[in-house]
């Protein structure tokens, strides 16, 4: 009896669904374009709602956001600086064997108002953590960028 349960337990998770990466990959990338989108147009709910509740954004400079009501606050002064906008391009995906967390890579193009009243494009390189939740939906668990060398 013992034997047969030893058995059980080591057969039992090789039986388990694998999940389909390529589709993960996709779905990623298909989430990732329609962040890309809102934040292009400046909608702070729709954007916010890419990331998880508990992420962490971590930008140049500034200490960390940390959860939706922090990142809400980066949206919110981002978005109403005149000037600003914010673009991204993501180049790789990396889906994990569980299918579970992902990430990836990308460049990104800001444009922010500079001291002498003009804009300056900031050119960045960032990595995105993405985490799939209990609906089946991708977001970003942690967000990172510095500048382009």
């Amino acid at each position: 009896m013992k034997r047969r349960l030893i058995v059980l337990a080591l057969l039992v998770p090789a039986c388990a669904p694998r999940p389909d990466l390529d589709a993960e990959r996709a779905a990623i990338l298909a989430a990732d374009s329609s962040w890309l989108s809102a934040a292009t147009a400046g909608d702070i709910q729709t954007t916010l709602s890419f990331w998880t509740e508990d992420a962490h954004v971590i930008s140049p400079g500034e200490a960390p956001f940390i959860g939706h009501e922090a990142i809400r606050g980066m949206l919110e002064e981002g978005f109403n600086t005149p000037g600003f906008s914010v673009s991204w391009h993501t180049t790789e995906v990396v889906v994990t064997p569980s299918g579970e967390v992902a990430y990836s890579f990308g460049t990104n193009r800001f444009t922010v108002p500079d001291a002498s009243g003009g804009l300056d494009t900031l050119l960045g390189q960032g990595v995105v953590v993405w985490r799939k939740g209990e609906d089946g939906r991708w977001r970003s668990a942690v967000d990172i960028w510095n500048p382009s060398p």
